[in-house]
């Protein structure tokens, strides 16, 4: 439809040139007039009767109130207390209304779903922001033909499940169930495809229909598509994958970071890809990439959502990522660029100063940009060392760059080692390498990333051991435990019970499988019972 098409582009242009269609004037401002709506709209539901958000609302410095009469809630706590109620149908507990929908989340494999509510105002919100995002392709100078062709969007089933009371998925199911019906003419799979809840038949019903769509945009997390490209491309006997989609021009990615993946990624590719991150968790659409020339994400300021940062210190947390008793806790006009903060949202879905469990770093305090650093319980601290997400993912990156391989996937776990410690890696790829020379690369790669890691590489980690295995390994988990598709993770730390589990499916392995820096194995990409 080149006439939609065209009309697309010239409204995504004006749009674009109007100075609040993605950042506001005075964030800080913005900040504090979104925390009073949410007050004001709130304050005669349960929760905000009982915190007395009128009462809060009259005080001269609102944020402080707030922050001072409302604890810190994580998802336990908050369920415990207030969404289970939610759950069970009553209406106006943490947000006007009845919650109709409920975000399935976990996080990554290590544990079981969480009920996120979405309310009809974050769905809202979620769509604006969506909308703001489609706006700033006008900055990447895209042809006009571009907007004619097909988003192919790899989420979960919109076939929720229902049990009278609310329905319940993956949020890319609910937020696909409610697109604007301008948006389904673009939008693939479709209506039938994306109702699919088995995994491997979608990708399967994906694979036999991509032939006959003209693709420009994929959407999704960054491991499931590599898999997919590669489903394609064997079905078709092609060489990569622009031969099938020649127009194939952005990959909107976010989940995980993806740095690890680009090696990989682009041996399928037939021609350069404009990368684009967003950060759409279940509790809200938090920020995304807006302007070209940078990987930073502007956080969505005036939608919704209210910002705190808690500096993810030893002050505030302890070495599992356990947040500490009274922890400092900052407003957007208080914090500095290049320091890790765990995040904290208020929303319209009824979150109240709530952590997500995600740790980011601001790149540009004038233009409110982000980076994910990784999440609170993914950082190893065993003895000092202070090693982020953003730290392994360098690492591995780095040494795919140095051994010319693609690492899919990884894990790294802290264990004891005598008297001292010793960081356990797991490392999916599916090329040939040596364990004990990727070994050497990663942990002098980190000697350079993290001086706190060097020092006690000496002092008390006294051993790097790692273990090298297909990729497939990490997928085949992830399907036993229910965790295949969609915006399911690997956690790239991993750790008690979960950690013994792992090990404990890496042995029910045939021999050969798996190899180690510590017992030299043949290797073999053959797996037991797949």
């Amino acid at each position: 439809m080149p006439i939609l098409g065209s009309i697309i582009k010239r409204a995504i242009e004006l749009r674009s040139k109007m100075p609040l269609s993605f950042q506001p004037k005075d964030p800080v401002r913005a900040q504090k007039r979104e925390l009073k709506k949410l007050l004001r709209k709130a304050a005669g539901t349960a929760f905000g009767e009982h915190y007395d958000f009128a009462d809060i609302l009259r005080e001269k410095d609102p944020v402080k109130a707030f922050q001072q009469k409302i604890p810190l809630h994580d998802y336990n706590g908050i369920f415990k207390d207030w969404w289970y109620r939610t759950l069970n149908g009553e209406p106006f507990v943490c947000w006007p209304g009845k919650v109709k929908y409920f975000a399935l989340s976990s996080g990554t494999s290590e544990s079981s779903s969480k009920h996120i509510p979405v309310t009809g105002s974050m769905l809202r919100a979620i769509k604006k922001t969506s909308v703001r995002q489609i706006f700033s392709l006008a900055r990447y100078g895209f042809p006009q033909s571009f907007y004619e062709k097909g988003i192919l969007m790899l989420g979960g089933s919109t076939h929720l499940n229902y049990n009278g009371t609310y329905f319940e998925g993956d949020l890319s199911g609910i937020t696909t169930k409610n697109i604007p019906f301008w948006f389904q003419h673009f939008y693939k799979p479709g209506r039938r495809i994306s109702k699919e809840r088995d995994w491997p038949t979608k990708l399967d019903e994906i694979v036999a229909k991509a032939k006959d769509w003209d693709i420009g945009v994929i959407v999704g997390v960054p491991a499931w598509w590599q898999i997919l490209l590669e489903k394609i491309i064997d079905h078709y006997q092609l060489k990569h994958i622009h031969e099938i989609w020649p127009n194939l021009s952005i990959f909107v990615h976010g989940g995980v970071s993806f740095g690890p993946y680009v090696k990989g990624f682009e041996q399928l590719l037939g021609k350069p890809l404009t990368y684009i991150e967003t950060y759409l968790a279940s509790e809200g659409f938090i920020a995304f990439q807006g302007r070209p020339g940078t990987n930073s994400m502007q956080l969505s300021l005036d939608n919704g959502l209210f910002f705190e940062f808690i500096p993810f210190t030893e002050e505030n947390f302890d070495a599992q990522g356990e947040l500490k008793d009274n922890p400092r806790t900052l407003t957007l006009s208080q914090v500095e660029e290049n320091q890790n903060y765990a995040l904290v949202l208020s929303t319209c879905a009824g979150a109240w100063r709530y952590m997500i469990g995600d740790i980011i770093k601001f790149t540009s305090v004038e233009n409110s940009e982000i980076v994910i650093t990784g999440r609170t319980k993914h950082f190893l601290n065993l003895c000092g060392e202070h090693m982020s997400v953003e730290n392994m993912n360098q690492a591995v990156k780095k040494a795919e760059d140095q051994l010319n391989i693609a690492i899919r996937e990884f894990t790294v776990a802290g264990v004891k080692h005598g008297s001292m410690f010793a960081h356990k890696w797991f490392i999916g790829t599916n090329n040939e390498v040596d364990p004990q020379l990727l070994r050497e690369q990663i942990d002098n790669n980190l000697k350079i990333l993290n001086d706190d890691y060097r020092v006690e590489r000496v002092a008390a980690i006294k051993d790097v051991i790692v273990n090298v295995m297909p990729s497939e390994v990490f997928y085949s988990w992830m399907r036993i435990k229910g965790k295949e598709g969609a915006q399911n993770k690997f956690p790239r730390v991993i750790r008690n019970n979960t950690l013994e589990d792992w090990e404990n499916y890496l042995e029910s392995l045939e021999p050969g499988t798996i190899r180690t820096t510590h017992n030299q194995q043949k290797f073999t990409s053959t797996l037991q019972n797949q």
